[in-house]
């Protein structure tokens, strides 16, 4: 079982000091009065925090797009809900190599049954 997420989740990159700057512009659907986030919004946020910096690395600033972890059976207005498998890229150095993953939901509450 899978978690939804709200926009009280925490996201970071992979060197866990970097926090996604989460937010959702549907409030249809809400858990305990967050809203629930949707296909895409976790998608091009920035990143505040990275601490992976020097001289010829540049730290993760911002989210790329997801390869995984959206719902292919629950909806919000035709977008699918994010999940707490949501995993992408970030912009930061090795490009190509850095993952922004979920670290807690925002709720512990309503799952996606497997």
């Amino acid at each position: 079982m899978k978690f939804i997420l709200t926009d009280k989740a925490k996201v970071t990159c992979k060197h866990l000091t970097g926090v996604v700057q989460l937010f959702t512009f549907q409030n249809l659907v809400t858990i305990e009065g967050d809203p629930v986030l949707v296909d895409n919004d976790p998608e091009m946020k920035l990143i505040i925090g990275c601490s992976n910096v020097s001289p010829t690395i540049k730290p993760c600033s911002l989210t790329l797009k997801a390869t995984e972890g959206y719902s292919d059976f629950i909806f919000i207005a035709g977008r699918r809900v994010t999940l707490d498998t949501i995993r992408g890229l970030t912009d930061g150095t090795v490009p190509g190599t850095i993952d922004y993953i979920e670290r807690d939901p925002g709720q512990h509450f309503v799952m996606e049954a497997s």
